[in-house]
């Protein structure tokens, strides 16, 4: 596919596609009060900067591919439309077509909450329509507390999430979240997590 320039244009968050089953709701809530912090001008900026890049998919719809966390703390704070760039013209796919190419392309996420990949179909139709992974927040959580650098290899933070899920109990994240940050960035510290995007090392004595 040639490269070419970036088309930018306001969609519904309403009408945005995912590609993903799920996001951190503790990082949405934590967007959305960092948006109502925003004075008008300031929001204003905000969304003009912050761009939700996607495909153009079959019927014209647009597939979100990264930002799932942003649009739907938006769209939670009442935000009707954001810009987007499109990153691939797809539209002439037929469905399964489309969703290979974008498997193949690392564009497509299809995990549920229990980690379990499951048919594209599942994929929700709604950004709104999202489940709350808490792994996917103490992965979030992990890396704003130094545990990990940002990395661009795709869906980073869901590898992470993977990584904690089979080392810590879900109803650990869910009553105690701060006491189970420490027992993360402990994790993420040793060589078991040295596969991981953005890993940071061992601490050294």
């Amino acid at each position: 596919m040639a490269p070419r320039e970036p088309l930018l244009e306001p969609v519904p968050i309403a009408e945005l596609r995912p590609t993903q089953m799920t996001v951190g709701l503790r990082e949405v809530a934590e967007k959305r009060k960092r948006w109502r912090e925003h004075d008008p001008d300031t929001k204003a900026a905000f969304l003009g900067s912050h761009m939700i890049p996607v495909l153009l998919g079959p019927k014209k719809h647009h597939y979100v591919i990264d930002h799932h966390h942003l649009a739907r703390a938006l769209q939670e704070e009442g935000v009707e439309h954001v810009a987007v760039t499109v990153v691939a013209d797809l539209h002439k796919l037929d469905k399964d077509a489309f969703w290979t190419v974008a498997d193949h392309k690392a564009w497509v996420h299809p995990y549920d909450a229990d980690g379990v990949r499951a048919a594209f179909s599942d994929i929700p139709k709604k950004i709104t329509d999202l489940a709350d992974d808490p792994f996917r927040s103490l992965a979030g959580e992990l890396r704003r507390a130094g545990g990990f650098a940002k990395d661009t290899t795709p869906f980073s933070e869901f590898l992470w999430a993977d990584f904690l899920r089979r080392r810590i109990k879900r109803k650990a994240v869910e009553n105690d979240f701060t006491a189970v940050l420490e027992e993360a960035l402990s994790l993420a510290k040793s060589p078991d997590a040295g596969y991981l995007p953005g890993w940071c090392g061992p601490v050294s004595n």
